[in-house]
């Protein structure tokens, strides 16, 4: 299949055959699950888990990839090519009572937002094995403290287990990225990892408190919630945003639903 990849759409395409095996080693493919591809480009992660489980849906943007993927997977089973956008598709139509599995090498300037799209309707999802930037991976599960904890390593950390499984190296794709790259594992948990009373009002929250991170939290939460608020829940307001626990987020959050500043 010859199609030269498309900046627009952030097209690297994987081509190592060690990295794709131990892709599917890691995703583990069984009969009777539903598997969801995001961007399957040509095909080479794909071919490998028609192999194993013979049924899948793929999601994928490019209507130029759309007629070679049919010709070269029509022949190894039974695959449904949407060609959508990842960033607005309806998952839950697809899961039709059964929970899905989502894999993908996610463009690099959007995986972050396909992340919070996926996250949004976590509940149909049974997990999801992306390949991403390795600096977004990091993100993703960096304890408080770390300098790279964020908005992202939150709100994905509040509702998801998040694995790191193994880097991969620019020469694996083609054309090859100017950065590293990485494999994770994301699993949805049944609750979060605190009691959440709207999770709309925790992410804008969590937003705000990262907006500006040398700033306290005395300064960047001061729409949200008063210091002496926040030292009756036990957090000190004169702390910048990565050092507070995820259960700290969900407390300050859970807080200004019931007790909202005047406006």
């Amino acid at each position: 299949m010859t199609h030269i990849a498309r900046k627009r759409f952030g097209q690297n395409f994987l081509h190592d055959k060690a990295v794709i095996s131990h892709i599917v080693s890691a995703i583990r493919p069984q009969s009777g699950q539903h598997l969801v591809e995001i961007g399957p480009g040509q095909g080479a992660i794909t071919v490998e888990i028609l192999k194993l489980i013979k049924n899948m849906d793929v999601i994928e943007l490019d209507r130029d990839l759309i007629e070679p993927l049919a010709r070269t997977l029509g022949e190894l089973g039974e695959v449904r090519i949407h060609n959508k956008d990842a960033m607005k598709f309806d998952y839950t139509d697809l899961a039709a009572g059964h929970r899905l599995r989502v894999v993908g090498n996610l463009p690099y300037n959007i995986s972050t937002p396909i992340l919070f799209h996926l996250l949004s309707q976590a509940e149909c999802i049974e997990d999801m094995h992306f390949m991403l930037q390795k600096e977004v991976v990091d993100r993703m599960v960096a304890p408080p403290g770390n300098k790279t904890y964020g908005k992202l390593s939150v709100m994905l950390q509040v509702w998801c287990e998040v694995e790191p499984l193994f880097d991969i190296r620019p020469g694996s794709f083609r054309p090859a990225p100017k950065v590293d790259s990485a494999f994770v594992r994301l699993i949805p948990r049944t609750k979060p990892v605190a009691p959440v009373t709207d999770n709309r009002v925790l992410e804008q929250l969590v937003t705000s408190a990262f907006s500006q991170r040398r700033k306290t939290l005395r300064n960047s939460l001061r729409k949200w919630i008063d210091a002496d608020a926040m030292e009756s829940l036990g957090i000190n307001p004169t702390l910048r945003a990565e050092r507070l626990t995820l259960e700290e987020f969900i407390t300050l959050a859970n807080y200004t639903c019931n007790n909202p500043l005047p406006t």
